[in-house]
């Protein structure tokens, strides 16, 4: 018989143990974090950062590999990676070295540097599209991507999924509202403007819904992940991207895939490893190593399209650029991690270590009879609180977060396991080792015997 773990006191009075480990194991950390808040908001460089568990955060030493010290010495299997942004794993020598050699040759100048055109090749040849252009990050990416298909439909409005993410654009950070129409995303911060005049949101596999909202033929551009990654990892259902392909070129729609968290998928992302075909794709955080970039690529059509509307005596003051975008340093560090780093090899390698993983939760939810489930996306892989896996955004937000979520956490960090901070997923990197996800299989089997022990 499954066990139901959700709201017991057993869960309760783990976390209490739990919290006061933590404090035992991390005391310089609280002393860093007080003298921190007197001078840094929240005592965190960005307010997200008080999302870890425990009563402050970690604060950290050196991180190299799939490795994180903090600054107790406690050592860390690190499954978080940077939320994505280091899924190549701390510090790669290769990416290290190119860093090092452009630094000493200059890291911006506003005028493309020799690997630019090698960059681009590597793009076009593991992504598939052609046209590709950088950014700082890809939450830019996104942005300027709405605004050129904007540009080029003449139409105002996008569509996103529930409970997407694309970074911080205005126009996504939505949900579906009571009345089943866009209302701001609970914690969006003073959106700018009533998210019915920008947007409108369905949910992933829903293809009903899809047709309908795109049926009114005021959406520019369709901007979606290929599975939400971001609420948990919420798959497509078989079938469910043919129809978003068909909906869209039949409404006129642009689609723009945002591969950024969904890269763990294989070498060219879940739009090549599924064959998809979108007109534009966006991505960011690891294809540099750790530097901040984003990237953007556009299909034939669309780049032709992009260069017939762009004013080019204007193009430096039209909401799409910046300064340090497609520095020296990015490019250095996107043709080093793309070409020596995250090669076909290293991703062989990483999809084994992500299923050995799987199996690993897989049999001991089993075993010990909780009412959980797993979920697989590549090298990335989610537990979930539910005894099947979500099918859409609204089912996995109702699944996640409460005690039992800080208590997975917190027992985790307290084990020497560090997950992303939002929910229980785990990222595998290059550097990451066998012994490393047999590590966490054995400390997911203590904690989930625990909780079965005490239902």
């Amino acid at each position: 018989m499954a066990v139901s773990t959700a709201e017991t006191g057993r869960v309760r009075e783990l976390l209490e143990r739990e919290r006061e480990r933590f404090e035992e194991l991390h005391p310089r950390s609280r002393k860093i974090y007080e003298a921190a808040a007197e001078d840094l908001l929240s005592g965190v460089p960005m307010n997200w950062m008080t999302r870890w568990p425990g009563r402050f955060p970690v604060y950290v030493q050196q991180a190299r590999g799939a490795e994180v010290v903090d600054v107790d010495g406690n050592a860390y299997v690190d499954l978080c990676l940077g939320d994505t942004g280091a899924m190549c794993g701390h510090a790669p020598a290769p990416t290290v070295a190119a860093i090092a050699a452009q630094a000493e040759r200059g890291i911006t100048t506003m005028l493309p540097s020799e690997d630019a055109g090698a960059v681009g090749g590597l793009m076009a040849e593991r992504f598939g599209l052609r046209h590709w252009q950088f950014t700082v990050s890809a939450t830019d990416a996104n942005r300027f991507l709405v605004r050129l298909c904007r540009q080029v439909s003449g139409r105002s409005k996008i569509l996103v999924h529930n409970h997407c993410y694309h970074g911080s654009v205005d126009e996504t950070v939505v949900e579906i509202g009571p009345g089943g129409g866009p209302v701001p995303r609970y914690g969006s911060v003073g959106p700018p403007v009533d998210p019915a005049e920008t947007t409108r949101v369905v949910e992933i596999n829903d293809v009903e819904a899809l047709a309908r909202e795109l049926a009114h033929e005021d959406v520019a551009c369709v901007l979606v992940e290929p599975a939400l990654t971001n609420i948990g990892i919420v798959l497509p259902d078989p079938g469910y991207h043919d129809e978003l392909r068909r909906i869209t070129r039949e409404t006129g729609t642009l689609l723009i895939i945002d591969e950024t968290h969904t890269l763990s998928c294989g070498p060219g992302g879940y739009s090549a490893a599924h064959g998809l075909e979108p007109d534009a794709l966006t991505m960011g955080k690891p294809i540099a190593g750790g530097i901040p970039t984003g990237a953007y690529g556009l299909s034939d059509e669309l780049a032709e399209r992009v260069i017939g509307s762009t004013f080019w005596d204007a193009a430096d003051v039209g909401g799409v650029g910046g300064t340090l975008a497609g520095n020296a340093l990015q490019l250095a560090a996107v043709r080093a991690t793309l070409g020596e780093v995250l090669t076909p090899g290293a991703y062989e390698r990483m999809i084994g270590l992500g299923e050995r993983y799987e199996a690993g939760v897989n049999d001991a939810i089993e075993r010990h009879g909780l009412d959980w489930s797993a979920v697989r996306l590549g090298c990335r892989v989610e537990y979930m609180f539910a005894p099947e896996p979500p099918r859409n955004g609204a089912e996995a937000a109702a699944v996640i977060g409460g005690p039992l979520d800080e208590l997975m956490h917190l027992y985790m960090l307290n084990e020497g396991i560090l997950f992303t901070p939002f929910h229980m997923m785990a990222l595998i990197s290059p550097a990451t080792t066998t012994e490393q996800i047999d590590a966490h299989t054995a400390a997911f089997d203590r904690i989930a015997g625990e909780l079965a022990a005490g239902s």
